[in-house]
């Protein structure tokens, strides 16, 4: 029963957290991409506004400043992009769901091991709920409020065609609607999240291997 346990746990790990890991780690760069495509592809020019770089005279995508709200509207049309990063949210929010499978066959497989009060064991359980919190109080709603931006850039757009021309309010904010921003600054802050996310279960992951202290083998 034990090898069975622990063969659907290591098996529902690689299934469902590696998904997550995978999707969530290519989420930034490809909404860095979108930005710069909808709202930065002409940043060595000067605007007729004179108030920064880019295709529309305030700031580029790639250098943190004010992309124009047009952008949200023009990678949709673009189709990929969007697409792209809607599928790469979803993969995240589905395959966490299934990785809560994950610790209930390792708490099951620990029973059996009689390992549950291991020391290296409590610190990958304390390891595995910070990443949960990480993945669900963090990445997950960042990668919603980018999405966001750019959907709600999108309508905007479309219900009002001359809004794309506007300036920002104020320096330094993105593609702003609705209080949701996107700028190069949230999807670099996004990355580091996601980063922290896949240290922790690289971390989990070489415990549950090297099994420091355990009595069990390795």
């Amino acid at each position: 029963m034990t090898k069975f346990l622990l063969a659907v746990h290591v098996i529902a790990a690689i299934v469902a957290i590696g998904p997550v890991t995978v999707a969530a780690s290519m989420f930034p760069p490809f909404a860095r991409r979108a930005l710069a495509e909808s709202g930065g592809t002409e940043s060595k020019g000067t605007g007729s506004g004179g108030t920064g770089s880019g295709s529309h005279g305030y700031g580029t995508a790639a250098s943190g400043g004010p992309v124009s709200v047009t952008a949200g509207s023009e990678l949709a049309e673009s189709g990929g992009g969007l697409h792209t990063l809607r599928l790469l949210h979803r993969i995240c929010r589905i395959y966490a769901v299934v990785a809560a499978a994950v610790p209930v066959f390792g708490f099951a497989t620990a029973g059996n091991m009689g390992v549950l009060g291991d020391t290296w064991l409590i610190v990958s359980i304390v390891l595995t709920g910070i990443a949960a919190v990480v993945l669900g109080a963090l990445v997950l709603p960042r990668q919603e409020a980018l999405l966001a931006g750019f959907e709600e850039a999108g309508a905007t757009e479309a219900d009002s065609p001359e809004a794309g021309a506007a300036p920002m309010a104020a320096a330094g904010a993105g593609v702003a609607v609705t209080g949701v921003t996107v700028t190069e600054r949230a999807t670099v802050r996004l990355a580091m999240v996601t980063g922290i996310f896949n240290l922790l279960w690289a971390t989990v992951t070489v415990l549950m291997i090297v099994r420091p202290g355990s009595t069990t083998g390795a």
